[in-house]
């Protein structure tokens, strides 16, 4: 203060973490981008979601998935436990707990035409079941591309919601699962168990 002049301070600063959500058929939905560790008896899965639906679904390993590192490290998607999140996380856990057959989310993969075509056939294969990627071929009607089914199979981004898992060989061996054999194994012999328990009366949705 000098010369009877007074300086004031600025107000100060008050930064807020800003959540907006829209309503949707579905319910309430953030409509921002974020993401969501979910314990599992598998380990640690990373659950993601845009605003319109879930995109990401997939065990963490020793590092992340590089096509959400990105998006995490660069602030564009958040840690939050969103509406959606929170039913994706509890509809996980009824499926490990063998409560749940089909899972009831929104899904937004980004993909190609044909790839969500053949991630949407995937989407058909009955709890329980098998089919081989020649069968997954013949659905999508392009039964000579079972290499281009392969690798569709290798990049869905939302595992387990989109059972890639129930997609075996010719000859019945288990192969080609990014997360890894023995959890594809896992859940199989999980959805076997309670399929034959249940004789599959149990709750679908």
């Amino acid at each position: 203060m000098t010369n009877g002049e007074c300086f004031l301070l600025p107000p100060p600063l008050c930064i807020m973490e800003q959540r907006d959500f829209v309503i949707t058929k579905k319910g309430l939905m953030s409509s921002m981008k974020a993401y969501k560790y979910i314990q599992t008896p598998l380990g640690k899965y990373l659950l993601a979601e845009n605003g319109k639906g879930i995109t990401f679904l997939e065990h963490v390993a020793s590092e992340l998935d590089p096509r959400i590192e990105k998006e995490i490290e660069s602030g564009e998607m958040v840690e939050a436990d969103t509406p959606l999140l929170l039913e994706g996380e509890r509809q996980l856990q009824e499926y490990f707990s063998g409560e749940r057959l089909a899972f009831d989310l929104p899904l937004d993969a980004a993909g190609t035409p044909f790839q969500l075509k053949v991630w949407e056939a995937l989407r058909q294969i009955p709890y329980g079941e098998t089919r081989s990627y020649k069968d997954i071929a013949i659905a999508v009607e392009n039964p000579k591309g079972v290499r281009a089914i392969g690798m569709a199979n290798n990049r869905n981004p939302i595992s387990i919601i989109t059972p890639c898992h129930r997609v075996i060989g010719t000859n019945g061996k288990l192969v080609g699962y990014a997360g890894g054999l023995h959890l594809k194994e896992y859940l199989l012999n999980h959805e076997a168990k309670v399929a034959i328990e249940t004789g599959l009366t149990c709750r679908e949705v």
